[in-house]
């Protein structure tokens, strides 16, 4: 991935322009951390790019961003500029194109995120953010009070990358959050979700949730019992421990469906048949959430010839015909009792067998 970014840096300076990798896939080569999105900053404006490449997507003209997918790789490509006006405390309104890669280095939010690396492969760091990455500091990028009222969500971004990187918030920029922090009210619960996610699927979810609580973030977003949460490494199990309405946050509807389930679970006695109708998935989190050692029901439950009533060997038809009887609810009825008895092991997953214990009750 590195090899085809330097390249696509080198085309556009073959075009006479200047173009860096810029921002968190440069922070996580210093690191020597997997990454998988690359942005890339230039003076080439977005019409430029187009007309340099296929596959270009003109994401926001009047922002100077541009998607490219290049040799299978996305990438975004944003227009050295300087942010003038903010609104809502979230979105520019208002730049201008400039031709200086320090000029537009300093509009970005944290020194750790303005490394940028040339097609040579050389680390650019005009701000100090190998120094501050060395010390496992989260700075703003100039005046924090600035940087975080003119845009809240960088509030939960520093927060967010604190938590993936086990880093710490630099004074400074700890004080600024905690003056503008109600500002994240004004933010939408996409953006925001977005953020959390991120932390909850980090192995350092624990510091990120305790980091919420110490700057009042959970109570400004209606979010309550944090801090009982059980530190699981699945993200709905962090979700669905939480407080929340989940119709009000911009779950997918499997999403919302897994969550209200483990939920469901989280109230239930851990026992074979909760196993059975909630899956192997959702139980196993209840279980680690509950703090509950459930490997013989697992195992138990792996050995079962069925796992749903569909797998049930049993011909219905011939049953009626066998009996006698037409179909009604008595079906529905017999299929739970027999379903019940496999899954207790009274009975095995046979026709032959199956047949016989229905003759045997009904006739």
């Amino acid at each position: 991935m590195l090899e085809i970014s330097k390249e696509l840096l080198k085309i556009i300076e073959d075009n006479g322009y200047k173009a860096y990798i810029v921002g968190g896939f440069v922070r996580d080569i210093y690191l020597n951390r997997e990454s998988i999105d690359v942005d890339i900053c230039t003076n080439a404006k977005p019409m430029e790019i187009q007309r340099m490449f296929n596959n270009v997507k003109l994401d926001s003209k009047e922002y100077g961003s541009v998607s490219l997918r290049y040799k299978g790789i996305d990438f975004e490509i944003t227009t050295f500029r300087k942010e003038i006006k903010y609104e809502n405390n979230r979105n520019p309104v208002e730049i201008k194109y400039i031709n200086s890669l320090d000029e537009d280095l300093k509009r970005r939010d944290f020194t750790i995120n303005t490394l940028c690396m040339d097609k040579d492969g050389t680390i650019i760091d005009k701000f100090n953010g190998i120094n501050d990455i060395n010390n496992k500091l989260i700075r703003v990028v100039g005046d924090p009070n600035q940087k975080l009222s003119e845009d809240s969500l960088r509030i939960l971004r520093a927060i967010r990358f604190a938590t993936v990187l086990d880093f710490t918030l630099e004074e400074e920029t700890e004080k600024a959050i905690m003056k503008y922090s109600s500002l994240i009210k004004k933010l939408s619960y996409t953006r925001i979700k977005y953020e959390l996610n991120h932390m909850f699927i980090s192995s350092n979810v624990k510091y990120g949730l305790d980091l919420l609580c110490k700057y009042n973030i959970d109570k400004l977003l209606g979010i309550s019992n944090v801090k009982n949460i059980t530190i699981t490494n699945d993200m709905l199990g962090i979700w669905a421990q939480l407080n929340i309405d989940i119709f009000k946050w911009p779950f997918k509807k499997t999403e919302r469906d897994l969550i209200s389930k483990i939920r469901e679970v989280l109230n239930m006695k851990l026992d074979i048949f909760t196993l059975y109708n909630y899956g192997l998935y959702i139980f196993q989190l209840a279980s680690k959430i509950k703090g509950k050692n459930t490997k013989k029901l697992v195992n138990y439950y792996m050995s079962l010839p069925i796992k749903s009533k569909k797998n049930i060997l049993i011909d219905i038809d011939n049953i009626c015909k066998e009996l006698n009887k037409e179909k009604g609810v008595w079906i529905k009825d017999l299929i739970e009792e027999i379903e019940k008895k496999i899954i207790l092991k009274e009975l095995n997953n046979d026709e032959k067998e199956i047949k016989k214990f229905v003759i045997n009750k009904y006739k």
